[in-house]
């Protein structure tokens, strides 16, 4: 007789199967079938499902309604995504990398953690509740096939959306251990930006104008001195305006996750400053930085005694939760113009802004999740923040809903956009048995 969870197994292994590589347009229709999947998945809750065309790729959007008094029960909207990173290089994998192992403990797949997996136990949850008359809450789906190319689709769609929502969650995460979950609480926003300088029509011998014209590597330098980390390793004070401060509570997480000098050491990376280890995550989770990510002038390669008359630089700014990018990058703009040499021309184009977020750590439907994941693992999820940017999250937060982002895959051992992607053996049925939890105390929100 087939277990629980060897039936979990093989519906998983049939997702997992459709190599749904958003990267490479030859798996195009492989994201078409992995939506229809998702879709036949959604319908066995019951509900209603629509493959909705959004941009180059479809999205797929599900309702399922409470099992009692839909009209009053609050409503959860929740993302996740159907596409998955290219499995290369193949001869690294110790199995198939569509089709999903088990061995040693584990499952082995690409997209068992990143993001089918989560995806699955999501919506199964929620077909459980429903099979039994105990979803006490209205699931609504916004599911997209492109978050591994940084499509935007979704967030379009999110911004343009008039359902009914009171709380969202993003199941796309991942926890600190298998005895530790988390729950992601703010993202960083971003500012990003192409800087070009201009001195002169065209270059010249170094030695036939050297300290007579100005050069273009040499003001450029001078321009973005004006932004870059002090002695202190930190911005400016104007480009650091408006971020909340974390609360105790997240102090008190941080504090437990891994050494900011071991996280350093395993990328051979250097400190900023010496203490900045002691300060990774208050820096990388709730603060500003800068960074210059490329700067080009003149013949580097070459033996060539140039002076040149342009240079261009890209610079990225990560915002902390509460700074606005359009405040932060007019700051921007007025240093490095002001700190600009006389003569010199400065172009700045914006590439890319996108919003910071923060859920309150206080949140009821935050402080409900972190029960429900308690009763499951027997300990409240760490509230932490990503570095990173998650446009989705901060679609979500600027409507007024708080944010629920998790996901069960292990983060120092899921090898996510690696070769042998895993997940603990056990995370398919302690995946559900958690989502079940959350699902029926969100039920206790007012709706």
């Amino acid at each position: 007789m087939t277990t629980p969870s060897a039936a979990l197994r093989d519906q998983l292994a049939d997702f997992i199967s459709i190599p749904s590589v958003s990267a490479d347009a030859a798996h195009a229709g492989d994201i078409a079938a992995a939506a229809e999947w998702v879709a036949a998945h959604i319908r066995s809750t019951g509900g209603t499902v629509e493959l909705v065309p959004w941009g180059a790729r479809p999205l797929v959007i599900g309702e399922v309604a409470a099992s009692v008094s839909p009209e009053s029960a609050p409503t959860v909207l929740c993302y996740a995504h159907f596409d998955v990173q290219p499995p290369d290089p193949l001869d690294l994998w110790e199995s198939p990398p569509f089709e999903l192992t088990h061995r040693d403990g584990r499952l082995w797949a690409r997209g068992v953690a990143d993001d089918k997996g989560n995806m699955f136990v999501l919506v199964e949850a929620v077909r459980q509740l429903a099979a039994q008359g105990a979803l006490p809450v209205n699931v609504r789906f916004a599911f997209d096939g492109e978050e591994e190319i940084g499509g935007d689709s979704i967030v379009h769609w999110v911004d343009a959306d008039e359902g009914s929502a009171d709380v969202a969650m993003i199941l796309d995460g991942a926890m600190i251990s298998r005895e530790q979950p988390a729950f992601m609480v703010g993202v960083r926003g971003m500012v990003y930006l192409h800087l070009r300088v201009r001195t002169g029509t065209t270059d010249m011998h170094s030695g036939m104008y050297g300290a007579a014209a100005l050069n273009a590597t040499h003001a450029l330098m001078m321009s973005l001195q004006s932004v870059l980390p002090d002695a202190n390793g930190r911005v400016p004070d104007e480009l650091r305006a408006g971020a909340i401060p974390p609360t105790a509570e997240e102090l008190a997480a941080w504090a437990q996750l891994p050494a900011g000098a071991d996280q350093l050491a395993s990328y051979g990376a250097t400190p900023i400053v010496p203490h900045a280890v002691d300060e990774f995550y208050l820096r990388t989770f709730a603060d500003t930085s800068l960074d210059v990510n490329g700067i080009a002038s003149g013949s580097p390669d070459l033996v060539k005694t140039v002076l040149p008359v342009e240079a261009r630089a890209n610079v990225s700014m990560r915002l902390a939760p509460g700074q606005d990018p359009e405040t932060i990058r007019s700051a921007f703009e007025r240093r490095v113009r002001k700190a600009l040499p006389a003569g010199a021309e400065l172009e700045i184009e914006v590439e890319n802004m996108a919003r910071p977020a923060l859920t309150p750590t206080d949140a009821p439907a935050l402080v409900l999740a972190g029960e429900a994941f308690e009763e499951v693992f027997g300990a409240r999820p760490f509230l932490v923040r990503s570095g990173g940017t998650l446009p989705i999250y901060a679609s979500l937060v600027s409507r007024g809903l708080p944010v629920i982002a998790t996901g069960f895959g292990v983060e120092s051992e899921c090898n996510v956009h690696a070769p042998n992607e895993n997940v603990p053996d056990d995370a398919l049925d302690v995946g559900v048995a958690t989502m079940r939890a959350v699902f029926t105390r969100l039920g206790e929100l007012g709706g």
